[in-house]
Formats: structure tokens, C-alpha cells, sequence
């Protein structure tokens, strides 16, 4: 028997996708526009797009919260990169300036970038300040998750 499908949302179009989670890994594609709904790489997201994906993707959603005049945000930028290549799908990973979402990270209590924040079901679960490398944001990751997150 399937597991009950989980809701994604595309990263091209916004829609929300229904997949059963067992099909994750089969790359999936967005039921509006085709185009794949994970693709490797962090998203670039601004406050609705935040909140959107904070809603209804059905995965755990890591957030790296950052500035472009931040040094250890830009050199972070190639790590982060890196760990959605190893992360995806069972996560999705997305960045959000703090210069063009002020008030999204003031919400959020950001008081120091580059911040990860890992969202599950709607709601924040971990955070870690300071920059990171690839396996470190990966292993992270999949520890604050728990084990249904785990690759």
C-alpha cells in the first residue's frame, strides 16, 4: 500500500503538487508546468514564496537566511549549494536575503546571518548560526530532522 502522498510546491510555477512520498526519488514533475520539482539546488525565495513552501512542502524545509555585504554568507553560498545536491529530495533548501525579506527575518528573530533555520510541518525545529561546510549542513540537517528525513 502507498504512503499517503505529501504536497509540494513547484519551484517554477507555485503550484502544488500530490505525490506519494516513495516517488520522490523518482524526480518528480509539477502537474501544472512539467518541470521538475526539485532540481539540486537551493531556491532563491522571497517572503510569499517563504510562506508558501513553509505551508505545503511536505518535506523538511532548510532555510539558509543571508545578506550579499555578509563575507561568510557568500563563501557558505558554494557549501549550501552543494549540500542540496546531497539533501534533495528528502529536503527541500532554499535561501532568503535578509535585505529583501527585513521583515520576514525580524519575525524569525534572525540576529546574526548566515543562519540555517530547518522547518518541519510548518514549524521550526532547529537553527544553527555561522557558516558551515557541505557535509556539516548536510549532517545537521539530517539530524535535527529525525530519522523519516534521513537518506
Amino acid at each position: 500500500m502507498d504512503a499517503a502522498p505529501i504536497t509540494l510546491v513547484c519551484p517554477h510555477c507555485s503550484a502544488i503538487n500530490r505525490l506519494a512520498e516513495t516517488r520522490l526519488a523518482a524526480g518528480p514533475r509539477c502537474g501544472a508546468c512539467h518541470a521538475p520539482v526539485f532540481e539540486g539546488r537551493p531556491l532563491a525565495l522571497d517572503e510569499a514564496g517563504f510562506r508558501r513552501h513553509l505551508a505545503h512542502d511536505g518535506v523538511p524545509l532548510l532555510v539558509d537566511f543571508w545578506a550579499s555585504w555578509c563575507g561568510p554568507c557568500r563563501a557558505m553560498a558554494p557549501q549550501f549549494e552543494a549540500a542540496a545536491r546531497s539533501l534533495e529530495p528528502q529536503f527541500r533548501l532554499a535561501k532568503v536575503s535578509t535585505e529583501e525579506a527585513p521583515a520576514l527575518a525580524q519575525s524569525l528573530n534572525i540576529t546574526g546571518i548566515p543562519a540555517l533555520l530547518l522547518f518541519r510541518g510548518g514549524r521550526e525545529v532547529a537553527r544553527q548560526a555561522g557558516a558551515l561546510a557541505a557535509g556539516q549542513i548536510a549532517a545537521w540537517a539530517r539530524q535535527k530532522a529525525g530519522g523519516q528525513a534521513a537518506a
